[in-house]
């Protein structure tokens, strides 16, 4: 197990998936975002540092039925598969660092990523993140990557953190990709603080 894996394995291990900072019962902004790009029911969409999160849920609620959810915790996805029970039948369970999987090429419509990037500080980590988004995205396919903001904190679950104006995270993609929209949230953890979140969408050129 590498140390990154490990990290997140004791994270889950510690808290329930409603007691770490990034929890929401439902990812409304992203949800909207899913909407507003007026897939099929048919599209593909992978969330990348899902782990338990419900937004998986709430996909499959809303009808679509291929949807890969990845983590580099092993913990953190079997508490979803756990939680959706037979309603995950059709997901997709893909353990790993996102910047050292190989994915196959143009096979998602949609790339949702809520607080993986803004963990990666080396610029190569950085580098690999987007070469695996170019590579696995189907052209004219969309990105939605919230971070911390401009004011968000500079450390989570014990680790440093990146923190990024929209401009800046959308630079960090290039001019393969077209900027859409962005959006500031301030998202209130469960131990009652608030979090700046980004939230940048783009479109694969």
């Amino acid at each position: 197990m590498s140390a990154g894996a490990e990290h997140w394995e004791n994270v889950y291990s510690r808290k329930k998936p409603d007691q770490v900072s990034w929890f929401r019962p439902h990812l409304e902004q992203s949800l909207a975002y899913v909407a507003r790009a007026g897939l099929g029911s048919d599209a593909a969409l992978i969330d990348v540092g899902g782990g338990a999160s419900t937004f998986v849920d709430d996909l499959i609620t809303d009808g679509y039925a291929r949807v890969t959810v990845n983590d580099i915790s092993a913990t953190g996805l079997d508490l979803a598969r756990q939680r959706l029970g037979p309603r995950g039948a059709t997901v997709q369970w893909l353990v790993g660092d996102i910047t050292r999987l190989e994915l196959p090429e143009r096979a998602y419509d949609f790339w949702h990523d809520r607080a993986v990037f803004h963990f990666l500080r080396e610029p190569d980590q950085r580098a690999r993140y987007v070469a695996a988004v170019r590579r696995a995205l189907k052209p004219g396919g969309h990105v939605l990557v919230a971070t911390f903001g401009p004011h968000g904190p500079e450390r989570c679950s014990d680790l440093d953190t990146m923190r990024y104006s929209g401009d800046q995270l959308h630079g960090e993609f290039g001019a393969d990709f077209r900027k859409v929209d962005e959006v500031i949230e301030l998202h209130p953890t469960p131990s009652g603080k608030q979090q700046e979140f980004v939230y940048c969408y783009c479109r694969l050129r």
